[in-house]
C-alpha cells in the first residue's frame, strides 16, 4: 500500500536582471541604412569547410577560427530560448525563470567599437534605438533596453543620448573603453556625455568584453592567451575592462563633479567593487602629493554610492553585500547567453540567496534595480508555493 506524501515545491523567487540580452536580425543595419552606408556594417562569411570565417568591418577585415562542430552545437543549444529572437515569446521566457524586468543589452551593438567611419555608427545606433524602441520598449514594460550611442563622435553621442531619453530610453550602454581614435574615457573631452547623462537620469550601463578589436594585430575577438589555460583565462580577462573603466570615471573626477550620474556595470561580478574602492583609497590618500585633479569625496564615498555592479553566479558577491557594506550589486542572468542562468534561473537563485538576509535578497534582487530604474513595473509576489501530491 503506497502512502500518499505531500510535497512541497521550494518557493519560486522572482527577480529583476540587470543583464540580458536580445538577438536582432541580422540585416538590421542593413535593410535600414542607406546602401554605401549598409555596405560597411559587419558581415561575416564562412569557408566552406566551416573552420575559419572572414569578417569585414567598415573597410577592415579579419580572419577567425570557428568553434568545432561540437562546440557550436553546444553553443546554439544555450541560446535556443524561444525569446532570444522572437519578443512576443519573451515573457513567456521571463515567467518560466522568475524574472520579472530586465535591462536589455544589445547583441549587434557589441560591435559599436569597432567601427571607424562616424556616419556609419551614428547612424547604425540611431536605427538600433528606433528598432530597440518599436520592438522591445513599446511591448512590454518589463523589458528595458540600453540606449547605443556613437564612440567616434562625442557629439554624435550628446545628441543621440538626448534623443533616446526623450524617447523614454533610461539606460545607455558604453563598452569597457571607446574606440582608439577617441581619447580614453577619464580625459576631458567626455565631459559633455557625463553632463548629457546625469541631466537626462540616464544609467551609463558599461558591459564587458567589448573592448575594441584590434585589427592591426589580426582582430582576435575575446582571445588574449593561447595555450594551455587559454579558455579560462580569456574568459576571467573579460571582467576586467569594467574595473578599468570606473577606476577612470572616478580617478578623473567625472563621478565627482556629477554625483547624479550612476554606472552600472553588468557581467563582470560585483565583489571586486570593494577592492578597487579600498586601492583607490589609498592610492588617493597615499601619494596626495601628485594627484590631480583633487576631488570632494573619498573614492570609497564615491563608488558605493554612484557604482553598481551585476553578477550571475557569484556566490562570492552576496558574501560582499554582507560584509563589505556594498549594496549596489544586482543579479543578472545574462539571457540567453552561455555563460548566463537560462534553464536553472530558479536553482541558482536558491543557491545564492536562501540562507541571506532577506534585507539583503531583497536589496540584490529588487532594491538596486529600481534605484536606478524607478519606473519599472514591480514584480509579483515571491510567496509563490505550489503544492503537489505524490502518490
Amino acid at each position: 500500500m503506497t502512502v500518499a506524501a505531500q510535497h512541497t515545491t521550494p518557493v519560486k523567487l522572482w527577480a529583476n536582471s540587470a543583464d540580458s540580452h536580445f538577438i536582432e536580425p541580422a540585416d538590421l543595419w542593413r535593410s535600414r541604412l542607406p546602401k554605401r552606408l549598409a555596405e560597411l556594417v559587419p558581415r561575416t562569411q564562412k569557408d566552406a569547410d566551416g573552420r575559419w570565417e572572414t569578417i569585414y568591418v567598415d573597410g577592415q577585415v579579419f580572419r577567425r577560427r570557428l568553434p568545432s562542430v561540437a562546440q557550436q552545437e553546444f553553443m546554439a543549444a544555450t541560446v535556443a530560448a524561444a525569446g532570444a529572437r522572437d519578443v512576443s515569446k519573451r515573457l513567456a521566457d521571463l515567467d518560466q525563470e522568475g524574472i520579472w524586468s530586465e535591462l536589455v543589452f544589445p547583441s549587434l551593438g557589441m560591435w559599436s567599437s569597432s567601427f571607424r567611419t562616424p556616419e556609419v555608427l551614428r547612424e547604425a545606433m540611431r536605427a538600433s534605438n528606433d528598432w530597440a524602441k518599436e520592438t522591445l520598449m513599446d511591448y512590454s514594460s518589463r523589458l528595458i533596453p540600453t540606449a547605443q550611442v556613437s564612440t567616434l563622435d562625442i557629439d554624435d553621442a550628446v545628441r543621440e543620448l538626448m534623443r533616446c531619453a526623450a524617447m523614454g530610453f533610461k539606460a545607455v550602454f558604453l563598452p569597457v573603453a571607446p574606440h582608439p581614435a577617441q581619447p580614453d574615457y577619464h580625459h576631458d573631452e567626455w565631459e559633455p556625455l557625463w553632463a548629457a547623462a546625469e541631466e537626462s537620469r540616464m544609467v551609463v550601463a558599461v558591459h564587458i568584453g567589448t573592448e575594441p578589436i584590434d585589427f592591426a594585430r589580426g582582430g582576435s575577438i575575446g582571445v588574449t592567451y593561447h595555450g594551455p589555460g587559454g579558455a579560462v583565462l580569456n574568459y576571467t580577462e573579460t571582467s576586467f575592462g569594467g574595473q578599468r573603466a570606473v577606476m577612470k570615471l572616478v580617478a578623473c573626477g567625472a563621478l565627482d563633479r556629477h554625483p547624479n550620474l550612476k554606472v552600472l556595470v553588468s557581467e563582470g561580478g560585483a565583489t571586486w567593487v570593494p577592492f578597487i574602492a579600498d586601492r583607490m583609497e589609498e592610492g588617493y590618500r597615499q601619494h596626495a602629493m601628485v594627484v590631480r585633479p583633487k576631488l570632494s569625496r573619498s573614492p570609497r564615498e564615491i563608488i558605493y554610492s554612484q557604482v553598481y555592479a551585476s553578477f550571475q553566479h557569484d556566490s562570492s558577491a552576496v558574501a560582499a553585500a554582507t560584509a563589505m557594506g556594498f549594496d549596489n550589486m544586482l543579479w543578472g542572468s545574462d539571457y540567453p547567453h552561455i555563460e548566463g542562468t537560462f534553464g536553472h534561473t530558479q536553482q541558482t537563485l536558491h543557491q545564492l540567496f536562501d540562507r541571506v538576509d532577506e534585507k539583503i535578497r531583497d536589496r540584490v534582487l529588487f532594491g538596486a534595480f529600481h534605484e536606478l530604474f524607478p519606473d519599472a513595473p514591480l514584480p509579483p509576489s515571491t510567496a509563490e508555493t505550489t503544492n503537489t501530491d505524490h502518490g
